[in-house]
C-alpha cells in the first residue's frame, strides 16, 4: 500500500533526527511525570479540588468522588500509563493508554471552563499524540499487517447461525413464560420480538465470522514484495 510507505519514510525522517529524539524523551518523561501528581489523590480517594458545587468544576469533581471505586480506577489507570510510558520496552503501550485518557480531561476542562488548566490539558492532548505518532512503527501492525487464512466456511451459514439465536430467542420466551418471568402482558408477542432480534443479532454474529481474518499475520502485499 502506497499509504504505508509514505508513513514509513515520513516517520524514518522525523525520527532519525537526534534532537527529534530528544524530544520525544523529554515530551515522554513530562507527560509521565505529569500525569502521577493527580492520580494520587484519585487512589487514596481524596477531593481533586476544594471548590464548591456552585462551581462546575467543583460539581464535577465532587459528584466524580462520590462514585466510589470509578474514582479510584481513572487513578489507577493514570498512575499505569505514567509507569508504562516511563519504561522505554513499554513506552507504547503507555502512549495508548494515555492519549483516551487525556483526551477526554482536555474536553472536560474546556466544557467545564477549568480556568488555566484548559490550556495544559490541550497541550498534553497534543503531546499525547506526537507519543502516538511516534510510536508509530510499533502500532502499525494495527492497521498493516494482515492475517493469512479466513474462518471456516460451510453452507448457508449465513442463514443457519441467524436460525440458531432465532431459535434461542423462541426457548427465552418459553422460558419467560413458564416462569412467568417480567409479567410481560404478551407472552407470544414479546416471544415474536425476541425471534426478530435473535435473528437480526444472528446476523451480525454471521457476517463478522465470514469476514473474520484467522492465522498467522502477514505483511501487506507491498511489504512482502520489498
Amino acid at each position: 500500500m502506497r499509504i504505508e510507505h509514505t508513513l514509513d519514510e515520513l516517520h524514518a525522517a522525523v525520527t532519525q533526527r537526534w534532537w527529534m529524539q530528544l524530544f520525544a524523551a523529554f515530551t515522554r518523561c513530562i507527560i509521565a511525570v505529569g500525569f502521577i501528581p493527580p492520580s494520587i489523590p484519585k487512589i487514596l480517594h481524596q477531593p481533586f479540588t476544594r471548590l464548591p458545587d456552585s462551581n462546575p468544576v467543583g460539581h464535577y469533581f465532587n459528584a466524580l468522588l462520590n462514585t466510589g471505586y470509578y474514582y479510584e480506577f481513572i487513578g489507577w489507570s493514570q498512575l499505569m500509563a505514567s509507569i508504562l510510558l516511563l519504561i522505554p520496552r513499554t513506552s507504547h503501550f503507555g502512549a495508548l493508554l494515555f492519549f483516551p485518557i487525556i483526551v477526554n480531561i482536555a474536553v472536560l476542562t474546556n466544557a467545564v471552563g477549568f480556568v488555566g488548566t484548559w490550556l495544559i490539558t490541550i497541550l498534553m492532548a497534543l503531546a499525547g499524540t506526537f507519543m502516538v505518532a511516534w510510536e508509530y512503527d510499533r502500532l502499525k501492525p494495527i492497521i498493516f499487517f494482515t492475517r493469512k487464512d479466513r474462518t471456516r466456511r460451510f453452507k448457508l451459514q449465513l442463514f443457519l447461525i441467524p436460525a440458531v439465536f432465532a431459535l434461542g430467542g423462541i426457548l427465552c420466551g418459553l422460558l419467560a413464560w413458564s416462569l412467568r418471568l417480567g409479567n410481560l402482558p404478551d407472552y407470544f408477542k414479546s416471544t415474536l420480538v425476541l425471534v426478530v432480534l435473535g435473528a437480526a443479532f444472528g446476523l451480525v454474529v454471521a457476517i463478522h465470522y465470514w469476514l473474520m481474518p484467522v492465522g498467522n499475520l502477514s505483511h501487506s502485499a507491498t511489504s512482502v514484495q520489498e
